[in-house]
């Protein structure tokens, strides 16, 4: 599979996934910091890839999201944005409610 075919299917199948530097408890920049940790205080899961072990991901998604920064939050297939953009997102309870409707309810309930 390609890189480009491997980033469709992450999007497909990930209602949220943050394209990041480390991982969430590991972050290994600011940016990537700040935005994982924006991301776990809306409380619902979601998926992430470590641009840096993945370089081929890392190359191939700023060609396919003609943006070349990291990280990158994608919710139900759509570029939501870098770092300010989340960051400004959270402050306003935007991004909650955006993760909210998008991470399908649990149906063990």
């Amino acid at each position: 599979m390609d890189v480009m075919e491997t980033i469709k299917q992450q999007l497909s199948e990930n209602p949220v996934i943050l394209y990041m530097k480390g991982s969430p408890n590991a972050p290994q920049c600011g940016f990537s910091q700040r935005t994982s940790q924006a991301v776990m205080s809306c409380g619902q899961r979601f998926a992430y890839v470590d641009v840096l072990s993945n370089p081929d991901i890392r190359e191939g998604l700023k060609q396919y999201a003609n943006w070349p920064t990291y990280p990158q939050l994608w919710v139900n297939g759509e570029l939501v944005g870098g770092c300010d953009i989340v960051t400004e997102m959270y402050e306003k309870g935007e991004l909650k409610t955006l993760i909210e409707a998008a991470v399908p309810a649990d149906s063990s309930d």
